[in-house]
């Protein structure tokens, strides 16, 4: 593991492509910074742990938890820290945002890694207003890494038709099943009874809408149980993923409001002790919130035209294997 380690190290330490690397998350730090800055939205400064996962074991969730003893309590690094800027978003009514690492428990693979980089914003406002949001910020980290020269020479023209788009695609759920039933069946896929468009179906849709598209309205049992219900349709949900590159890239949603938030519970089989706090905040400070997170490594993943996640951390880390650095 030592010689390991030192290899490691030194094929790092030599390699142009994560000198590259390390720029390039420098430079999405400080452009997202820059971003939330000029609105006047405020950065959070919060824990790694928490009690509350955004992805709890139930129907819905998308990924596992880690569960750690820390001082003899047991709880969990963060997977994502959206019920804290649901929190901090109260103190004064102004937007939130961070950076920071997310865990997630399952095997690191092409599309996905057990740590990584995640911007996350939370807003008071409805799906509409956080995917108007999100394109705004997608495209100005784009145009901000054109301008610092560090996006391949190959990749430039992708990334300007890109920023040149006055509005992503969007397409609902129900549609893209349509499509995809048509023209690349095996695109979709049944996971415990749930409708799911799998990596293939994502890559289909990516090339036939020109490199991005938003789907929106999952069904509402597919998604995390603090998503708001669609009112024309409570069966689907005020959600959508921003598809780009390798896949889903930035996932956003309206946030499940009121009383409405102990039905989404039941249904999607959590135990509401273990959200208490959270039920209770939305109960006595209730506002209309919606909010995104952008894995910064498949950002890095589309302006690179990288097709597997794992060769861009410099600092890398899985569940079987761990180096120094």
């Amino acid at each position: 593991m030592k010689n390991s380690s030192i290899n490691r190290c030194s094929q790092v330490l030599n390699s142009k492509l994560y000198k590259t690397m390390f720029q390039v998350y420098s430079n999405i730090i400080k452009y997202t910074n820059n971003f939330y800055t000029e609105k006047k939205f405020d950065n959070t400064a919060l824990p790694l742990t928490t009690s509350s996962i955004s992805s709890p074991m139930g129907i819905g969730s998308d990924s596992l938890p880690v569960k750690i003893n820390l001082l003899g309590q047991k709880i969990y690094l963060a997977d994502s820290m959206q019920f804290f800027l649901e929190y901090c978003l109260r103190f004064n009514n102004n937007p939130v945002y961070y950076i920071m690492p997310s865990f997630r428990g399952e095997s690191c693979d092409s599309r996905h890694l057990s740590q990584f980089y995640h911007s996350e914003v939370e807003i008071i406002g409805n799906l509409h207003d956080i995917m108007n949001l999100a394109e705004e910020y997608f495209q100005y980290l784009a145009i901000s890494l054109l301008k610092e020269n560090c996006v391949p020479h190959e990749r430039k023209s992708e990334i300007k038709k890109i920023i040149m788009l006055d509005n992503f695609p969007r397409l609902n759920f129900k549609d893209a099943i349509k499509i995809l039933k048509n023209e690349c069946n095996d695109g979709i896929e049944k996971k415990e009874g749930i409708l799911n468009i799998n990596s293939m179906g994502e890559k289909y849709l990516i090339k036939k809408f020109n490199g991005i598209l938003w789907l929106t309205h999952f069904e509402h049992i597919s998604v995390p149980f603090y998503q708001e219900y669609d009112p024309k349709d409570p069966n689907f949900s005020l959600t959508a993923d921003l598809l780009v590159g390798i896949g889903e890239t930035l996932g956003c949603g309206q946030r499940v409001n009121g009383y409405s938030i102990q039905k989404s519970l039941y249904e999607h089989g959590v135990n509401e002790n273990d959200y208490e706090w959270y039920v209770q905040m939305k109960k006595e400070f209730p506002l209309k919130t919606g909010g995104f997170g952008m894995g910064i490594e498949r950002f890095i993943a589309w302006i690179f035209g990288i097709s597997d996640i794992r060769e861009i951390p410099y600092v890398y880390r899985d569940k079987e294997t761990y180096y120094t650095p």
